[in-house]
């Protein structure tokens, strides 16, 4: 396949800013001067320790060790070839490629056209909606209280009855059926390939950039045998375990809100949505479990018990089901979790359908705690009326309160779930701690790792034993480590003949040495110069200066940071140059001072007393 030109690569990379798109995908809070800080989208983790530093294009997780440019960040997230996340992003900029060859841009191979076929299937659906044998379809979202304009802002289409419509669509637009295939879009039967859609509303399904994964399909007829609700398959782009409906709409809200509502449905995403309740997503196919959990926490920027996470759930068994499925993995989050049931057991749709928008924003604002409702499905199962009952219905509650997180809460529902029972209070309370202290809670598993239940700050994909860290170094280090860090965060900034005069001391800490070694010399005018200089540093060093970059550089604001590298480059310099006088002072009183020797020596002191004027001052 013939390469993207290097130039071209450099100026996608200039004109795309990292946190834009790593922020699709995690929540950024700033993070001191010129950093941004959030949960770590390759590894999962209670508090940030990911940081991104747009003004160099890097990032860096202190947890797991993951670092790298934007690049990097979409092979390594999204299993991307190089070339394809070149090409993503050319493209999310209007940049056309150009390639060694001289030749027009190749037809990628593998996931880009996976994106493209779903993206032109998306568009053939909505068209399709239009057509007059789509009545149907109309017909079933206008008696749901969703008009075209809805319709057009969820992306919402139709899939006619034919066998290829689709296929012939698309295989006009120069897809073939093997790309078809893989994407989900076709299926192969005993009498050949045909359209996996026939005579169905459809939903696009996106991930949270807004790239169609894949596609949900509701049936619409009396002779369509198949499922009530169809999905695309499991393919390279698409895993239902891990999308969300809803996301890519949400995400923001979400974010800015930290909270989320978690409904069970296409429809109900689009009630909530158009009622105001802009942070509902939904599963598509599937249950929703951990990986859904990991994907929201990133999104949400989950690292405090202030956001909220509400569930709806329909109160029939199989919504009592999917709620202590939930609740088994609910301790995942740092937020609260809710769960939301509407009177009469309607879900979103049919609730804003019947009781308008302002009923649909009131469920939201009635939600009950999940261990509150978790609580009540225990308790149904059993006859409290009578001894064994009650028993049964202590050993089976007592866990669910052992497991609330909140120690000032817990007391409280203790003596709540003592009434409920009809039991003495001292009972209760030794039935939790019974529960607490054999550990037969009611979650699954799958409860993070770590300390309270939270993965430790060392667990990742790289062994933290063979990382030499910033945590690592002795304090006798300190002025060295601040030293790098403001000159790789802030060096374009700083006089060069100075850096260059610091650059040219070496570093008594052998890591830190590893590294100053990777900066002399460098261009730190340019663009990209600090990413460049981090993956030159020999191992095992590379993750302390890719935390050297992105780490917290202790400055008020960017003026005060420019200002304090600048001493420390200062005091380098006075350290190397006190050190060489010393050594000057020792050799000059081993010889006689009327010696040619010992005049070149004193000469040599009085350049040394120059140079450090010049480059020191009062240091």
């Amino acid at each position: 396949m013939p390469r993207i030109l290097q130039a071209d690569v450099d100026e996608v990379k200039s004109r795309t800013n990292i946190a834009d798109i790593i922020g699709e995908r995690v929540a950024l809070k700033s993070a001191g001067v010129g950093s941004l800080k959030g949960l770590c989208p390759f590894h999962d983790e209670r508090s940030p320790s990911f940081t991104v530093r747009p003004q160099v294009g890097f990032y860096h997780c202190f947890g797991c060790g993951e670092s790298g440019d934007v690049y990097s960040f979409l092979r390594n997230l999204d299993h991307l070839s190089f070339t394809e996340a070149v090409e993503r992003l050319a493209a999310r900029i209007g940049f056309t490629l150009h390639y060694e060859d001289g030749g027009p841009a190749p037809e990628t191979a593998g996931r880009t056209r996976l994106y493209a076929a779903n993206a032109a299937a998306a568009e053939h659906f909505r068209a399709q909606l239009l057509a007059p044998d789509a009545d149907a379809a109309r017909r079933f979202l206008g008696e749901r209280g969703f008009d075209a304009g809805a319709a057009a802002h969820f992306g919402v289409g139709y899939a006619p009855k034919g066998w290829s419509g689709l296929m012939d669509a698309l295989i006009g637009q120069g897809f073939t059926r093997e790309e078809l295939t893989t994407a989900g879009l076709v299926s192969q039967g005993q009498r050949g390939v045909y359209d996996r859609f026939r005579g169905r509303l459809v939903w696009p399904i996106r991930d949270v950039t807004g790239q169609v994964l894949g596609f949900g399909a509701r049936r619409l007829y009396d002779d369509d045998n198949g499922p009530k609700y169809l999905n695309t398959p499991e393919t390279p782009i698409y895993k239902k375990a891990q999308v969300l409906y809803g996301l890519d709409l949400a995400k923001r809200e979400i974010s800015r809100e930290h909270r989320v509502v978690v409904v069970e449905g296409y429809t109900d995403v689009m009630a909530c949505h158009l009622a105001g309740v802009t942070t509902a997503i939904a599963t598509c196919g599937t249950a929703f479990g951990s990986d859904h959990i990991t994907v929201l926490r990133r999104v949400m920027g989950d690292d405090t018990a202030a956001g909220e996470v509400i569930f709806t759930f329909d109160p029939d068994a199989a919504g009592q089901k999917a709620a202590l499925r939930a609740f088994a993995d609910e301790k995942r989050f740092a937020a609260q979790t809710y769960v939301a049931v509407a009177p009469g057991g309607l879900d979103p749709c049919d609730l804003r359908l019947h009781r308008g928008d302002g009923a649909v924003r009131a469920l939201m604002d009635a939600k009950a705690p999940m261990f509150e409702f978790v609580i009540d499905q225990r308790l149904a199962g059993f006859d409290l009326a009578t001894v064994e009952g009650r028993a049964g219905a202590l050993r089976a509650a007592a866990p669910i309160v052992a497991d609330i997180r909140d120690p000032a809460l817990r007391p409280g529902y203790t003596r709540v779930l003592a009434r409920r029972l009809g039991l003495d209070l001292p009972e209760v309370e030794r039935a939790v701690e019974r529960a607490a202290r054999t550990g037969s809670t009611s979650t699954s598993p799958s409860t993070p790792r770590g300390a309270a239940g939270a993965p430790s700050a060392s667990e990742g994909t790289t062994d933290p034993a063979l990382r030499v860290t910033i945590a690592s170094l002795p304090r006798s280090a300190d002025i060295e480590r601040q030293t790098l860090m403001g000159f790789l965060q802030f060096g374009h900034r700083l006089d060069a003949e100075l850096v260059a005069r610091a650059l040219a001391l070496p570093f008594q800490h052998p890591a830190l040495e590893a590294v100053r070694q990777s900066l002399v010399g460098a261009d730190m005018s340019r663009a990209g110069w600090a990413v460049e200089a981090v993956t030159s540093v020999r191992e095992p060093y590379r993750t302390l200066a890719a935390e050297l970059l992105t780490g917290e550089f202790p400055a008020r604001d960017d003026a005060h940071a420019v200002a304090s590298a600048t001493d420390l480059a200062r005091r380098i310099v006075a350290r190397g140059l006190d050190r060489e006088k010393a050594e000057l002072r020792g050799a000059i009183q081993r010889v006689s001072p009327d010696s040619a020797e010992g005049r070149a020596l004193n000469v040599r002191l009085r350049d040394l007393e120059t140079e450090r004027r010049r480059f020191v001052g009062d240091v």
